[in-house]
């Protein structure tokens, strides 16, 4: 757990939240319920994220489908991200794997004392984790082309059919 604070637009205070650093989540989730309360503005996906649970089944409450741009602070450390919309959870914002993964934070698990050191001057620019291809893309796209092959396929066995009927 550690104290952020996050702010949508300028001249917004900033809110000051724990948030769950967590290596199994892959990605950056914040509560729907905590976006309705705090009013910000969400933005519709290009697609939707449908999210498996730990137990491989997938989530009740739904794909992603809006997702938040927020200024996230930590102590000194200020960055610019996205970070998807979940249902219902216990927490109101979860750092997953991506965010872990770019800052390696040095967590003192006594203590509990988190240390960003890596990456500071990168992080006032904008970051985002990319939605990767999901393999039922990549099957659809290679189903279109057997179709299109079965297709072609067939025209011409019909064309051939009706040469040789002609004859």
């Amino acid at each position: 757990m550690m104290k952020i604070g996050l702010k949508q637009e300028e001249d917004k205070e900033e809110i000051i939240v724990e948030a769950l650093l967590n290596s199994s989540v892959m990605g950056l989730v914040i509560s729907s319920e905590f976006v309705r309360k705090n009013k910000f503005k969400k933005k519709r996906l290009e697609r939707p994220i449908y999210v498996r649970n730990v137990d491989g089944i997938f989530n009740y409450e739904g794909p992603i489908e809006y997702t938040v741009e927020v200024e996230l602070f930590y102590k000194e450390h200020k960055e610019r991200t996205e970070i998807d919309i979940i249902g219902e959870q216990k927490w109101s914002v979860i750092l997953g794997m991506p965010w872990l993964a770019h800052h390696k934070p040095k967590i003192d698990w006594k203590t509990g004392e988190v240390k960003i050191t890596r990456y500071l001057d990168e992080c006032g620019k904008q970051w985002k984790t990319k939605q990767t291809k999901l393999g039922w893309q990549k099957k659809r796209r290679k189903n279109r082309k057997k179709k299109r092959y079965r297709e072609r396929r067939r025209k011409s066995l019909e064309s051939s059919q009706l040469k040789k009927k002609w004859r």
